[in-house]
């Protein structure tokens, strides 16, 4: 039998009320009532004209535009302990006239910018106990001159979006504890006067910033909106950023000091004003001067020291702040890097670090070195290709008339992956900075550059392609002008010359064949030895037992029934046993002598390693590892 209520609304025409909910009619206000009935959906056929929708303990899990379309009365919304994970954007088009909105308890990761578009007068938005890690800026732009009542507590924000809480000027309650936030921006209470309650509990804030908000006290005399701000639990950072809150006096607070660590653990209130210090700025390492070729990456260093940390700034050769953009970036540790630098890049940079007890700074030399650049109007400027730069030096060399007639740059000892690059000690007019060898192969015609310091006469190049044609010059940097200035690079010489191709995979083999004959051969002679010492020992102690002279026994009478006592035999003395010779049956050798064992197996081994040697060697490549009596020779 159906409830009285619902025959009185089939009878007036009204929509039926869904089958797992209540519907009340009250005053002319209709409330659907359809907590803890296990939907997985809104029910599509709830009544358009409800004022109260409850749809609290359920599980829903998403929300859509459909779900609330044409409930332009509805007023209060409850969708709280349920599984939603996702609001479609405008979801709550058409609830212009939704006062409280309930979506705590919820597994909401994100709200974007159209997710809570349409209720223009909400005045109470609950988001507590969900997983919210990102808010879109614009996410509460429908309702920031309405909204009263903000429950932000018990998710995963680091940041909210301040500049639209910041304009809300009916906010009486905000509830921001339970999150991770770290950072309050200055100002971002400024404009909430009517702010009566901010909950900042059990967040990540080592400071806060100086705020007209915060100095409003707890007495309704001196205050018309008092401000009660808890933000116990934080790790606060008690130096001297704190001391305007200190200065505050609120003795019913229960905050503590989580460094630095001679406060840790004290009563906020408690600490005297004066041991709320800092510490200035200190640069504790910087990189002084940085040469760089045109061109290339360059990293600029500095390192700062203070309380608190000290923020970093770089100003360049211009006296300009240098900022992130598409050539360099500024990094917040002190880095300061650019990606491709150029003429206009050298100069002095200044490295800046502040903090509120001071001020810091160091210099930072950059130097770059602009790249030779060759007469023959090639691609980029002129700058040589990598296959013609023996040409391209040469034809500089012969137009400047500075070369002597013999080569200056020779590469000598060349083997397969090696050379060693030698130059005369003439040296230019002009002082030199630094020599640059430049060098491509015929593989492989990527140039390739080398930074050789003044004092060097040598430079041995590495890693090259065995088998390979090579074009080489040498270049003399000058400071004598500036680093964009062409005429600072001076061309000493340039050389060709070709490595050797790969040696023959016969080597290998015979260099392990020879090493474990050698390996074998010493631990048989170690072997032999330790066998021979055992059998000394045990020959030695068998001769010594076969030579001991019998006990003598003297006084010895032995029992009797009162007769005489029997008369001693008297013995013949022994004579000691002939002491064995040493057996010469195991001599190995040519002598007629007699030798210890170690020395007779130790000859045997020597003979038959040099039989094995010689087969090796008659086996192996001819003309690859030498003669065969020069390789006996460096084995034996």
């Amino acid at each position: 039998m159906a409830p009285p209520l619902l025959l009185l609304l089939l009878a007036s025409g009204a929509a039926a009320c869904p089958l797992p909910c209540v519907c009340q009619n009250l005053s002319e206000s209709l409330s659907t009532l359809c907590a803890h009935r296990g939907l997985l959906f809104v029910p599509p056929n709830v009544d358009r004209r409800t004022v109260e929708l409850r749809l609290a303990d359920n599980f829903i899990q998403a929300l859509g535009p459909p779900d609330f379309r044409n409930m332009t009365g509805l007023v209060d919304l409850t969708l709280s302990r349920n599984a939603i994970t996702r609001i479609g954007a405008r979801s709550f088009g058409d609830l212009e006239s939704l006062r409280s909105l309930h979506l705590d308890g919820n597994r909401l990761a994100e709200l974007g910018t159209g997710s809570l578009r349409g209720p223009i007068n909400l005045q109470h938005l609950i988001l507590s106990g969900n997983q919210l890690g990102r808010i879109a800026p614009g996410a509460f732009d429908d309702f920031l001159d309405s909204l009263e009542d903000l429950d932000l507590s018990y998710n995963n924000l680091r940041q909210v979006p301040w500049a639209g809480i910041g304009a809300m000027p009916a906010l009486h309650t905000l509830n921001l504890d339970h999150n991770l936030i770290d950072t309050l921006p200055p100002g971002a209470f400024a404009q909430l006067g009517q702010l009566s309650r901010l909950d900042l509990t059990s967040n990540r804030l080592s400071t806060l910033a100086p705020d007209p908000l915060f100095s409003r006290g707890r007495d309704a005399q001196a205050s018309p909106a008092p401000l009660v701000l808890s933000f116990s639990g934080n790790p606060l950072h008690c130096n001297c950023e704190l001391l305007w809150l200190r200065r505050l006096a609120r003795p019913d607070d229960l905050e503590t000091c989580a460094s630095p660590p001679g406060l840790a653990g004290r009563y906020f209130w408690a600490v005297p004003e004066g041991e709320f210090s800092c510490e200035p700025p200190l640069i504790a390492r910087h990189t002084q001067r940085l040469w760089v070729l045109e061109g290339q990456r360059a990293t600029l260093r500095c390192r700062a020291l203070g309380d608190p940390a000290p923020t970093m700034h770089w100003v360049g050769p211009d006296d300009r702040l240098v900022g992130n953009s598409s050539r360099a970036r500024a990094f917040p540790n002190g880095t300061l890097e650019i990606g491709v630098t150029g003429s206009g890049d050298a100069g002095d940079y200044t490295c800046i670090a502040t903090n509120p007890a001071g001020e810091a700074t160091a210099h930072v030399e950059l130097r770059v070195l602009a790249l030779p650049h060759g007469g023959n109007g090639s691609a980029e400027g002129g700058r040589p290709g990598p296959s013609d730069i023996a040409a391209s030096a040469r034809t500089a060399a012969e137009g400047e008339g500075t070369l002597e007639s013999e080569p200056a740059v020779q590469v000598t000892e060349v083997t397969a992956t090696s050379g060693l690059v030698s130059w005369g000690p003439g040296r230019p007019a002009d002082p030199v900075w630094m020599f640059q060898i430049q060098y491509n192969s015929s593989e492989d015609e990527t140039l390739i550059y080398r930074i050789v310091p003044a004092s060097s006469h040598h430079f041995l190049l590495k890693h090259l392609v065995p088998g390979a044609d090579y074009d080489l010059c040498l270049l003399a940097l000058s400071p004598a002008a500036g680093p964009s200035d062409l005429t600072a690079t001076k061309l000493l010489g340039c050389a060709h010359f070709s490595t050797l191709p790969a040696m023959p995979l016969c080597h290998a083999p015979q260099a392990h064949m020879l090493g474990g004959t050698l390996t074998v051969a010493v631990g048989g002679v170690l072997v032999a030895a330790l066998l021979v010492f055992t059998v000394a020992l045990l020959v030695r102690g068998r001769g010594a037992g076969n030579g001991r002279l019998p006990l003598k026994l003297s006084h010895v009478q032995s029992q009797t029934n009162g007769g005489p006592s029997p008369t001693p035999k008297t013995h013949p003395p022994r004579s000691p046993p002939p002491r064995p010779q040493r057996s010469c049956s195991l001599d190995l050798g040519d002598t007629g002598g007699c030798y210890g064992y170690a020395r007779r197996l130790g000859g045997a081994w020597a003979r038959r390693s040099h039989s094995v040697h010689g087969g090796l060697l008659g086996a192996g490549c001819q003309g690859a590892g030498g003669s065969a009596e020069r390789l006996a020779e460096s084995v034996v």
